[in-house]
């Protein structure tokens, strides 16, 4: 799988780790930054992966900060992106079967790198349902910058 990878400051070693994880399991990653520990701001990564993403260039994405609040939050702003923050092993396998996220949040502060990487394979392994779930996702990608459907 070819997967965008990204995150701010706060995350730089947790990317680091998650990045050698993700190519150790046979994937392509694509390390769109930041490269270094210099402060920087976390919508900037999320535009380059949640771009990637909806290209088509890659598969999915990763976005790590330091809670993966503010990285979900920016990369939903995006037509067709439908970022997850997952904490728990459980919402990485839900937000793939009923949501068909294609980035998955993450939080450098909040997670050890162990459950980063039991939360990140489950992501990448749980095949979407589809089915009665098809409708919802139509609904959230047909419904870009708030506008509301009556």
């Amino acid at each position: 799988m070819r997967i965008a990878l990204g995150s701010d400051h706060a995350a730089y070693e947790a990317k680091a780790h998650i990045k050698q994880y993700l190519e150790s399991s046979g994937n392509e990653v694509i390390d769109v930054g930041t490269h270094s520990i210099e402060s920087c701001d976390y919508p900037d990564y999320a535009e380059k992966v949640s771009l990637a993403v909806q290209s088509g260039t890659v598969n999915r994405g990763v976005l790590i900060c330091g809670t993966g609040l503010g990285m979900s939050m920016a990369a939903n702003r995006y037509t067709g992106i439908r970022a997850a923050l997952c904490h728990t092993e459980e919402l990485a396998s839900l937000s793939r079967l009923h949501n068909d996220s294609n980035i998955l949040c993450l939080g450098a502060r909040t997670q050890s790198l162990a459950m980063m990487e039991k939360i990140l394979m489950i992501w990448l392994d749980t095949v979407w349902e589809g089915d009665r779930h098809a409708r919802r996702v139509q609904k959230i990608d047909s419904n870009p910058r708030g506008q509301h459907a009556e």
